[in-house]
């Protein structure tokens, strides 16, 4: 068995922090430290610690984490912003960047953040211009190794479920099927599919920036199992 890697997790309630939780689950090869602002669900069998903070201290609680990985699973919706541009900027921008330059500021080696596909800073579309305005943020910070995944719809257990995304689940076996070539990236991905890519993907050593999508995300989660 590999050595251990320690991961700091951002995002831990949402539907990719809660399948990395459960992928951890009675593994020795990875330790899951989730920082939050409030206590988070832990399936049965956990053995995690949860740093419970302000988002205006998670600095510190990113450096008692003594991780090398950092995992930003963070992101909100418009409904839950309120429709308030500003409010979405504070979780899925300001936040986001907060969190890697604590990273970098406790030495870690590499981050990897969730994006969107379509992730573009010239974007029309709000939602896709925030996550590439980020995208090129985070690469400013400084870290050693950044790896950008851009998954599309995200298939798994919600808490809750809108419409579109309901739609969505519902017609995406057609539609993946027709997503070929260049449009594959669009396909819909599973969310426990995204916690074995992230785990994959801390076993890289190269230093630099990375963009994976919907194919090079199945592909690190192949290289992640093959590694257990």
């Amino acid at each position: 068995m590999s050595d251990t890697t320690r991961i700091a997790l951002v995002g831990a309630s949402g539907l990719i922090g809660q399948s990395l939780i459960r992928l951890a689950v009675g593994r020795g090869d990875v330790r899951i430290i989730a920082v939050a602002r409030r206590e988070v669900p832990l399936p049965k069998g956990a053995r995690m610690e949860v740093l419970v903070a302000d988002p205006e201290n998670w600095a510190n609680a990113i450096a008692a984490a003594n991780a090398s990985v950092l995992v930003s699973a963070l992101g909100t919706t418009w409904k839950k912003s309120g429709k308030d541009e500003a409010a979405f900027r504070s979780v899925d921008q300001d936040l986001v960047l907060a969190c890697a330059k604590a990273a970098k500021d406790c030495g870690m080696r590499q981050m990897i953040a969730v994006s969107s596909v379509g992730a573009d800073a010239g974007s029309k579309n709000f939602y896709l211009r925030v996550k590439g305005e980020v995208e090129q943020q985070l690469a400013k910070v400084g870290l050693p190794r950044l790896d950008v995944l851009r998954p599309g719809l995200l298939r798994g257990a919600r808490g809750e479920l809108r419409p579109a995304e309901r739609l969505g689940m519902v017609l995406s076996p057609l539609a993946d099927l027709l997503m070929q070539g260049q449009y594959s990236k669009y396909r819909s991905i599973h969310a426990d599919m995204m916690a074995r890519a992230i785990v994959g993907l801390t076993r890289e050593k190269a230093a630099g920036r990375f963009v994976f999508e919907h194919d090079a995300l199945v592909r690190a989660a192949r290289r992640g199992e093959a590694q257990i």
